[in-house]
């Protein structure tokens, strides 16, 4: 944001509009940000805003309409021009991608600002990153660098070959031909979505999940079915009758180690019934296990696929959670065949990942870097989690109930009243709070709230468990 600061505060923000206005980043149709994002914006109260709107009114560039807030009319080079421009908000609604639910939207756009404490964010602290490590790394990548084109189809070799001796630790015997390099899990969903099922196909997936809060399969016409689950997991009656009730060419999406937003990892008792009853009526899963190596107390159970001896899962793996989202860099791994047409299908969307990022991530998994850091990593969120623990009995004891995962970033806090759960989000985001209320997960669960003790600091956790308390019961009266 350019503006003279010279100027008077109404003036600036006059100028603002005009120049994006004029530089068509806010195009003839489009909504302009409302008098309260631009008074926080410009720190002014809301009259200085609603004077530089009527200037801009006046000058005949926008215009209120009841109910759907302040629109761009026109620009300075429409009120010259014989034919008017195109009418982008028309393109903005026919765009076949569903947009995300306002409430993620105000969370996406909140995440970028360091000032607030994000209680629920599912991503490892700054402190926690490696950054000498990453340096010395990129800093030998380079230097030994010969080549920096596209990669193969299916991703840089010798990654796909460190991540192939790399899953063994858990069970899972794959060679490299099996495996695609994807950029980060949610790629490796969308690429499934399009690649592999038809439109009026089910997904079906534990509820709640956070596939509600994204539009992945939704966007490609495919349906989504939630499955009840309990402290152990997916409930296999459940999963048999969502089974039953749907059709042929469906898919089972989980993620069975400290699950996203529960916190609930799957037993190896339930991993093998699911697995059981899949192969039994032929459903093949999707095996998000990005979560995996964030183990607490002990090892989870084998993934899903170290005991599927016939090829009906694909396994989704990823280095966001564990190690930086920066590098997006994910890998599935699945039947060949089925990684040749997925990875035919990437080729076809970006021409593959990050060329630097995977030779990168090759050496964080040959070297052992990678090993070493979760294992810090894991030391680290057993402090954040007990922190939090000890602040939710401290504060929210007789309002609130929770379980302590063993694992992963997510505690599923469960209010005991019943409140607004929109307001609580609004007063919170007032107070410097970023909260994940559990609508967004699943519409039946207004009275949760995703907590994470991944991203805020030790001391943020406290203090936002505290005022989180005194929001929710200031609300209770």
């Amino acid at each position: 944001m350019t503006t003279n600061k010279k100027l008077p505060k109404y003036r600036q923000i006059v100028d603002y509009m005009k120049e994006k206005i004029e530089n068509g980043e806010w195009p003839i149709g489009s909504k302009i940000p409302s008098q309260r994002q631009l008074a926080k914006l410009f720190h002014v109260n809301r009259s200085t805003v609603i004077t530089a709107l009527d200037e801009l009114m006046a000058d005949g560039l926008i215009q209120g309409k009841i109910g759907a807030g302040t629109i761009i009319t026109n620009n300075t080079w429409s009120l010259l021009a014989t034919n008017p421009p195109p009418d982008w908000s028309e393109y903005v609604k026919a765009g076949i991608h569903k947009p995300s639910k306002l409430m993620v939207r105000e969370i996406n756009e909140a995440e970028a600002n360091k000032k607030l404490i994000h209680l629920s964010k599912g991503e490892l602290a700054p402190q926690l990153f490696p950054l000498e490590t990453m340096q010395s790394i990129m800093k030998n990548v380079c230097e030994d660098l010969e080549y920096f084109g596209y990669e193969e189809q299916k991703g840089f070799l010798p990654l796909r070959e460190a991540i192939s001796n790399y899953v063994k630790s858990f069970g899972i015997h794959t060679s490299a031909s099996s495996i695609l390099i994807v950029s980060g899990a949610l790629q490796a969903l969308q690429l499934i979505s399009i690649g592999l099922l038809h439109r009026e196909s089910t997904v079906l997936l534990e509820q709640p999940s956070y596939l509600y809060s994204l539009h992945v399969f939704q966007s490609a016409n495919i349906n989504l079915s939630g499955i009840s689950m309990d402290h152990h997991g997916i409930l296999p009656n459940e999963l048999l009758k969502r089974i039953k009730y749907s059709q042929k060419k469906n898919i089972l999406y989980s993620i069975p180690c400290f699950q996203n937003p529960t916190g609930i990892l799957l037993s190896q008792e339930r991993r093998k019934e699911i697995l059981k009853i899949c192969e039994k009526e032929q459903l093949p899963i999707i095996e998000d296990d990005i979560y995996r190596e964030l183990w607490i107390d002990k090892q989870p159970p084998a993934p899903l696929k170290s005991i599927d001896k016939h090829g009906h899962v694909l396994y989704v793996g990823s280095l966001s959670k564990t190690l930086t989202p920066g590098l997006r860099i994910g890998w599935i791994i699945g039947p060949e065949p089925v990684i040749d047409r997925l990875s035919d299908i990437k080729m076809q969307t970006d021409y593959g990942s990050s060329s630097l990022s995977q030779r990168v991530a090759a050496e964080w998994i040959n070297k052992g870097f990678y090993e070493e850091h979760v294992a810090n990593v894991r030391i680290q969120l057993k402090e954040r989690r007990q922190i939090m623990i000890q602040a939710l009995n401290q504060y929210c004891a007789d309002i609130a109930t929770w379980d302590i995962p063993n694992g992963g970033f997510f505690i599923w806090l469960k209010l005991v009243p019943s409140i607004p759960m929109k307001k609580l989000f609004s007063e919170a985001l007032s107070k410097g709070i970023l909260l994940n209320p559990g609508r967004i997960y699943e519409e039946e669960s207004d009275r949760h709230i995703r907590l994470s003790y991944g991203y805020a600091s030790p001391e943020q956790i406290t203090t936002g468990v505290k005022l989180l308390s005194e929001l929710i019961r200031k609300l209770m009266t």
